[in-house]
């Protein structure tokens, strides 16, 4: 190591950049199965014969998937490591989706799809939790919401090639090789994962809490420079003492009185991410843009421009989750969420969809939720729990996050077969502004706040929360 590293004054920004990046390509698997699905579930219904049930049934299998390998994600990072966990899940990615494009029958299919689905649960609990244990807290809003960045670059390959791919013939070759095509090019990523990963070092705090410090330092050492590195290894050690000898973290732990307050606004963030339709339109963005009249090439034009919005929109949210603050983001993009919704549903329900408002409408709500609960929620996820908690939290609030997912994707078929459009619309409406009103009364501010100092914050609210209570019971 050179000794210009050693005696850096801030932080070594490219090596984090580029460390936060790989393990953010967890999320860009996930995005990209999202939109290949996306395209694919026409073909799908057609080869298998599906009805709206059961192929909702099989885009949303691999959420199950996902919500096991988030269950476990807490526990295994804490005992293995976020490195050979993550790696592990690479490889189930990469196996299910490979396998996935090969098979035979549609149970076949469905059992390959949830070994996909552990591997994208495990990334995308310990991939944020990862980027938010390495970053500087000037910058770790930005670098955690990477993997948001990831999923949509995800989605927007995926869209592109669904549009690619599927256009290279016709609908009957499609329906037997092209969607094999499609979901078969999930390889590649999965593969890339996997070759990245070994230019990722250990969580130094996870090495710190293992008893490792000596090779935690090199690593703080790379990221902030000789003098913030040694007083980081101080500052996680202090946070750690009070810890020796209890073990690791236990469910009873997280669900005790004084996690309960944070524990409930992690997972309703979580949940609020999903409910509010952003992988309703994702996944079955080309059927609903068929509803308004468009055909199947034009159905998927359109979905392209919803990936590209999407983009756009989470870059921009990488530049103002550190400037604007958490809150502030969540509060406008939800309230905007909301109105556009409503429009849609609006649309929908006069029989106005012909014109190019439902589109420009569901480019405002995915904009919206880009530089908000798309981005923000990860964030929060990230970094509002204690740190002895932390990894156990994350997974349970990914776990719901995934299961809130698997009921929109399970549903969305047949609520727009059975309620209509209009009211599945104003259904994600109304949740967008639950969302919003829980924000502005539950969700704390936690920019520039380091790990320690948000951890605290906590504490003083619990104590503050404690003091009052004499005067509270007295009659």
């Amino acid at each position: 190591m050179s000794t210009t590293k050693n005696t850096q004054s801030g932080p070594n920004l490219k090596f984090v950049l580029l460390i936060s990046a790989v393990a953010a390509l967890g999320g860009f698997l996930s995005g990209f199965d999202t939109s290949a699905m996306s395209g694919a579930n026409g073909f799908l219904k057609q080869r298998f014969d599906l009805g709206t049930g059961m192929l909702g049934w099989t885009v949303s299998c691999l959420i199950i998937g996902c919500t096991v390998g988030a269950a476990f994600a807490g526990t295994l990072g804490d005992r293995l490591g976020r490195k050979k966990v993550m790696i592990g899940a690479g490889v189930l990615f990469t196996a299910g989706m490979g396998f996935s494009a090969l098979a035979s029958s549609l149970p076949l299919f469905i059992a390959l799809r949830m070994i996909e689905g552990l591997g994208l649960g495990l990334t995308s609990a310990l991939g944020p939790l990862y980027n938010a244990e390495v970053a500087p807290a000037r910058y770790r809003g930005r670098l955690v919401a990477l993997n948001q960045l990831a999923v949509v670059s995800g989605i927007l390959l995926g869209s592109l090639l669904s549009f690619g791919i599927t256009g290279m013939s016709e609908a009957s070759w499609n329906t037997s090789t092209g969607w094999r095509v499609l979901l078969g090019s999930g390889v590649v990523p999965g593969i890339l994962f996997l070759s990245l990963l070994s230019l990722v070092p250990e969580s130094p705090r996870w090495l710190i809490k293992h008893g490792k410090p000596e090779k935690a330092l090199p690593i703080l050492l790379k990221i902030h420079g000789e003098e913030l590195a040694r007083q980081e290894v101080l500052d996680i050690k202090a946070s750690f003492a009070e810890e020796a000898g209890m073990g690791h973290a236990s469910f009873k732990e997280l669900f005790a009185n004084k996690h309960r307050t944070i524990l409930l606004i992690g997972v309703l963030m979580a949940v609020f991410q999903q409910i509010t339709g952003i992988n309703a339109i994702m996944y079955y963005a080309p059927e609903i843009f068929r509803q308004t009249g468009a055909g199947t090439s034009g159905s998927l034009t359109q979905t392209v421009f919803v990936g590209l919005t999407n983009l756009i929109f989470t870059i921009l949210s990488l530049w103002l989750v550190d400037k604007a603050g958490r809150k502030r983001l969540i509060l406008i993009g939800s309230a905007v969420m909301t109105l556009s919704l409503t429009v849609i549903g609006y649309a929908f329900h006069s029989g106005n969809t012909a014109g190019p408002l439902v589109l420009a409408a569901i480019l405002i709500y995915v904009a919206a939720f880009a530089v908000s609960l798309g981005a923000v929620v990860w964030v929060i996820l990230a970094e509002i729990f204690p740190s002895r908690i932390r990894g156990l939290a994350t997974a349970v609030c990914t776990m719901a996050l995934w299961a809130a997912n698997f009921a929109v994707s399970q549903s969305f078929p047949s609520l727009l077969a059975s309620a209509g459009p209009a009211a599945t619309f104003w259904l994600f409406a109304g949740a967008s502004l639950f969302a919003f009103v829980f924000t502005w009364g539950a969700v704390p501010e936690t920019k520039g706040k380091s790990l320690d100092e948000i951890e605290a914050m906590w504490q003083e609210k619990r104590e503050h929360k404690d003091s009052l209570k004499p005067s509270l019971q007295k009659p």
